[in-house]
């Protein structure tokens, strides 16, 4: 399910740069179900605590203006396929994920060195305004990232 709900958000989120809600309530209702019916190794008290892990992991990196919200969505959906333990898991593979990712964007764009120099000043409130700037070209769908993470972290790596 994992892939296929990773899958499902990768396609959308390249195509349109969103992760709708139907995406995101569907991996979620999906995961709560699997876990009410006892058809995977999570409880339905494990599901909800991986999607709670997932959603606080996420949600600084969207108010810094890093991610959208169904990225954050995403991964907390994901949480109840996987559990808090691997959702937090998951959660560093995305990171790691991302930045390779944004950094192989980057260097398409020719924009490398603006990339890193931002990176490493985030939290200053003028890089955060840049980032959130459309002008910047410095958006990318993050969904592939997120889908690499919960995948590696669902096959246990």
């Amino acid at each position: 399910m994992t892939a296929a709900g990773g899958g499902t958000a990768v396609a959308v989120d390249l195509r349109s740069r969103r992760v709708p809600n139907i995406v995101t309530l569907g991996v979620a209702g999906i995961g709560m179900a699997l876990a009410a019916m006892q058809a995977t190794h999570i409880t339905p008290v494990e599901a909800a605590a991986g999607f709670a892990v997932g959603l606080l992991l996420m949600l600084p990196g969207h108010l810094v203006g890093a991610t959208g919200a169904g990225d954050v969505k995403l991964l907390a959906a994901f949480g109840t396929l996987l559990g808090p333990a691997r959702t937090g898991a998951a959660f560093v593979y995305t990171a790691l994920a991302g930045g390779l990712l944004a950094l192989a964007i980057a260097i398409r764009r020719r924009r490398a060195r603006t990339t890193l120099t931002r990176a490493l000043t985030v939290m200053d409130p003028s890089v955060v305004a840049a980032i959130e700037r459309p002008s910047e070209d410095n958006r990318f769908a993050y969904a592939p990232a997120v889908a690499i993470g919960a995948l590696a972290a669902a096959l246990g790596l």
